[in-house]
């Protein structure tokens, strides 16, 4: 059995569940949980003023239940298990984890999975901005793990990401795959201007029906049928992303870029969007 938070009241002010996470609680019982005091604005509240807990951690996973839109760093550094949220999340959930799975059945906050280094993230509905970006001031984003978002996300998604996935299934804003390093960042509704903006290796597939608002720092390569395309597009619907259907039988552009970097990415566009 799971150990269940279920919202009992408003706090006023966001707080912050950071190291409240299945394997950080592992040897705890719900009225120790209920004593944890967390971060709330420039105090401390205890976990059992906002939830009501029951069950236990043994299976290792927590599930949270109720709008937790203003509660920020849920999952943020696990290591393992499982977090379930029946509802909205806020800021940072997921940042920097190293493993385990967070699933999100609302809308989640900026800065989702930011510099996560493992694990699995979905979120059914919407994210913010930043998506499995670096935080101002570092170098690299996430470096592994997989991000899926059935919804859109908002601009600079994986900016400067080093490795791992990210799949939105709806619309992204601008700059996605700023100055990446690596990766991969597939976008399946329409996207922002920029996107790829000195990127220096990895791989951005664009595979909405708009036109694709590119550089012109980006070069054609030709069109083509990518079989990476057909794999991962299995993977996807088997981790639960809503089916695509035809997009494997779909030729696409190809673009080469950012030319002001390296110059190594990859930007796939459906149809004849990309064109610069």
């Amino acid at each position: 059995m799971p150990l269940i938070f279920k919202r009992t009241s408003a706090i006023g002010v966001p707080i912050r569940l950071r190291g409240i996470t299945p394997d950080g609680l592992r040897a705890s019982s719900p009225a120790d949980v209920a004593r944890l005091e967390v971060p709330r604005g420039n105090g401390r509240v205890a976990l059992g003023d906002v939830f009501r807990i029951s069950g236990d951690v043994s299976e290792g996973r927590l599930e949270f239940e109720g709008d937790l839109g203003d509660i920020h760093e849920i999952g943020q550094g696990m290591t393992g298990g499982e977090i379930i949220v029946r509802g909205n999340a806020g800021r940072h959930a997921g940042a920097g984890m190293t493993g385990g799975a967070i699933h999100i059945h609302g809308d989640a906050g900026d800065w989702l999975g930011c510099e996560m280094k493992g694990g699995l993230i979905h979120v059914r509905g919407s994210a913010g901005d930043y998506v499995g970006a670096a935080y101002a001031g570092n170098r690299r984003g996430m470096t592994e793990g997989t991000v899926l978002i059935d919804g859109s996300a908002g601009s600079h998604v994986g900016a400067s990401m080093r490795r791992g996935l990210i799949a939105i299934g709806g619309d992204c804003g601008e700059a996605a795959g700023l100055e990446m390093i690596a990766g991969s960042i597939l976008v399946f509704g329409a996207c922002g201007r920029a996107p790829g903006a000195g990127m220096r290796r990895g791989t951005i597939g664009m595979f909405g029906t708009a036109p694709v608002p590119l550089l012109p720092t980006f070069r054609p390569a030709g069109r083509f049928r990518p079989l990476f395309l057909r794999l991962i597009l299995r993977e996807l619907e088997r981790l639960g992303l809503p089916p695509h259907e035809g997009l494997s039988d779909e030729e696409f552009l190809l673009y080469h870029g950012d030319l002001v970097g390296l110059g190594k990415g990859e930007v796939w566009c459906r149809g004849d969007g990309g064109t610069p």
